[in-house]
């Protein structure tokens, strides 16, 4: 399949079902719709809070990449950001309007765009923002380099990406291809196959500090989160969940599921 077809894929995916969208309760665009989708997505995803520090960005220009359903583009803007978000598809940026509608905010610019082709000049904002987004674009460098291309020098870079070395993996893999009886396909595999839209990748840390040390001009760290799908809260089975939040406890971060990005592009020398 070409980047081009597995790009429409993504979209189609995501167009169809923008992120967290599944757990709204309430009518389509509610206060209770996205009330509900909020709610859910912190509870799962409480790491996004210590991660993007969204009340530090107060009056600073700051772009979202990937808004999906709005939830965390509403944080940049309730914390007094000049919010700037994009969306591969018309359905996220659609949603992202309307909650900012429902709470009485407006953005400065959200537009359908793409991560590998950012419609903005150089070194455009204070902070770009993209958690568990750009992993799913068919060329996930190029959109790395993209983000901080717009990043003025001094400004941030704040990006999430999945782990492949995750206990979430490994236990996709056991139950897609082990259990299965393919046990010679590849974690890459189950994630392109079975991790939401088609083609998400995922990395290693060495493979991440690799891929930005080629990046000039820039410092980086790199961390891991052990989540609640690490730890299988979100299984039925009381056992796995057992199994689960135990080999989280023992094994830590180093094998958490979200891999995040916290990069500084550094001034220009004078």
């Amino acid at each position: 399949m070409s980047d081009a077809e597995l790009k429409k894929q993504v979209e189609s995916y995501w167009d169809h079902e923008p992120c967290g969208t599944s757990h709204s309760a309430g009518e389509r665009f509610s206060r209770n719709y996205f009330e509900a989708i909020e709610k859910y997505r912190y509870t799962v995803e409480p790491e996004i809070f210590s991660f993007a520090q969204f009340p530090r960005w107060h009056g600073k220009k700051v772009l979202e990449v990937g808004v999906g359903a709005g939830t965390d583009f509403l944080q940049w803007i309730r914390s007094g950001a000049i919010g700037y978000g994009i969306d591969l598809t018309p359905n996220g940026i659609r949603h992202t309007r309307e909650r900012l509608k429902v709470y009485g905010f407006d953005a400065k610019r959200l537009m359908v765009a793409d991560a590998e082709t950012l419609p903005f000049h150089d070194n455009s904002f204070d902070l770009v923002y993209s958690w568990g987004v750009i992993h799913h674009s068919p060329d996930t460098v190029r959109a790395l380099r993209e983000i901080i291309r717009v990043t003025r020098p001094g400004g941030r870079c704040k990006v999430m990406v999945y782990n492949r070395h995750s206990l979430w993996t490994f236990f996709l893999w056991g139950k897609t291809a082990f259990l299965k009886g393919r046990p010679w396909k590849s974690l890459t595999w189950s994630l392109y196959h079975y991790q939401e839209s088609p083609g998400t990748k995922a990395y290693t840390a060495r493979e991440l500090q690799k891929m930005l040390a080629r990046i000039s001009g820039i410092r980086f760290k790199v961390d891991s989160w052990i989540t609640v799908y690490d730890s299988l809260d979100l299984v039925r089975s009381r056992w796995l969940r057992l199994i689960g939040g135990l080999l989280a406890r023992i094994l830590g971060g180093k094998f958490g599921w979200y891999m995040t990005m916290d990069i500084i592009k550094e001034t220009r020398k004078q």
